[in-house]
């Protein structure tokens, strides 16, 4: 009869079998998962993030004052009358252009006649009178000198050939006079410009020197003013710079396209403004084809020196962090890192990077939202 013992030592081994399948099995499931698990995620590769690049040149940069300036006329006159009168004739348009000494307006000129020929008139009476006295003193000089007449006859003589004389002199200016007024009956053009608006109309009574306002306004626009104020912590420089040569001053329009003058610094004001901490200065531009016009606004832009050697990458390559600004720099194994940079002045659309960057890195222009430092890209040019 068998023992309960040697049926369990029967057993064992059967059961030694068993967990070593079970080891086995698991094995290969661990394998078979690994495989199946393992393999597509060594083969699956990270995904390129396609940004734009540029790369930092080094390059001569000017170094520029900007400020919003507005455009002023060289000189401008309000045209008025010198005398009285009636206003019978106008001689121009509204925005011609005019040369200095072209006919503006006319005054009646008939009141101005009368008076100048009845000073005319009255010049000659008195002259005649003079000459007739002088005559009569010359001949009561030989009387007198034979004594056939007193010596104060003689004088009264004289005294009244003198006062004639002088009558007449008098005379002459009372025609000049006459004359000036008659001559300015016609308004001429004091300096070459364009006219404004006519402000007043054939037929108004006109008064000499009216302080309400003149009758026509002249703006000289070639050569023509921008001014502009800049902080004044820049007045040092300023004149600095002026001091060894003039300076250029560019005006620029927007538009489409936009549209560029280019003139220079010709006055610096003598105080600065106290209560915006500014200076105002000014640039004198040809202005041959017309492009500035008065009153109109304009981005001045006063160049101090040019830097030679400075880095410049495009200034929307420039994101600001926490800790300051940085750039993306694109590696040659087509990673990016982040970079931290001093950021200069910017001209135009590029900004000057006074340290981190040098000569021929590659910079992220586009595309920035999506990275991290240690991302792979796919690099287009800017």
């Amino acid at each position: 009869m068998e023992t309960i013992s040697a049926r369990h030592n029967r057993r064992k081994p059967l059961k030694t079998v068993a967990v070593a399948l079970t080891l086995i099995g698991a094995a290969f499931a661990v394998i078979f998962l690994t495989r199946t698990e393992g393999t597509p995620q060594r083969e699956k590769r990270e995904p390129l993030v396609p940004v734009r690049v540029a790369v930092a040149v080094q390059k001569p940069v000017p170094v520029q004052l900007q400020a919003i300036g507005t455009v002023e006329a060289f000189a401008t006159v309000s045209v008025k009358s010198r005398v009285d009168g009636q206003l019978v004739g106008v001689h121009f348009r509204e925005g011609q252009d005019v040369k200095k000494g072209d006919l503006l307006f006319t005054i009646d000129p008939q009141p101005f006649q009368v008076a100048l020929r009845e000073a005319q008139a009255r010049f000659e009476r008195d002259n005649a009178l003079a000459d007739k006295a002088e005559l009569d003193a010359q001949r009561y000089a030989e009387l007198a000198a034979k004594n056939h007449v007193s010596r104060d006859k003689y004088e009264q003589f004289r005294a009244n050939a003198e006062a004639l004389r002088a009558l007449v002199a008098a005379d002459r200016a009372i025609v000049e006079r006459a004359q000036l007024q008659l001559d300015y009956c016609t308004i001429r053009a004091p300096m070459a410009g364009r006219t404004g608006s006519l402000l007043v109309d054939v037929g108004t009574q006109i008064k000499a020197g009216d302080d309400k306002g003149g009758m026509v306004e002249i703006a000289q626009i070639m050569p023509i003013h921008v001014a502009f104020a800049v902080p004044q912590q820049h007045l040092t420089e300023t004149k600095a710079r002026m001091a060894g040569g003039p300076l250029t001053v560019e005006a620029r329009i927007p538009g489409t396209p936009p549209v560029e003058e280019r003139g220079t610094l010709s006055f610096l004001d003598n105080k600065v403004n106290s209560q915006t901490g500014t200076i105002l200065l000014k640039a004198e531009f040809a202005n041959i084809d017309r492009t500035l016009w008065p009153g109109q606004f304009v981005t001045a832009v006063l160049t101090l020196f040019t830097r030679p050697d400075a880095v410049v990458i495009p200034a929307v390559a420039v994101q600001t962090g926490q800790d300051g600004t940085f750039v993306f720099v694109v590696k040659p194994d087509q990673t990016v890192e982040s970079r931290p940079v001093a950021a200069g002045m910017r001209v135009g659309d590029e900004t000057v990077i006074e340290k981190g960057l040098a000569p021929g890195d590659t910079v992220v222009t586009e595309g920035q939202l999506r990275l991290v430092p240690g991302a792979r890209v796919q690099p287009r040019a800017s």
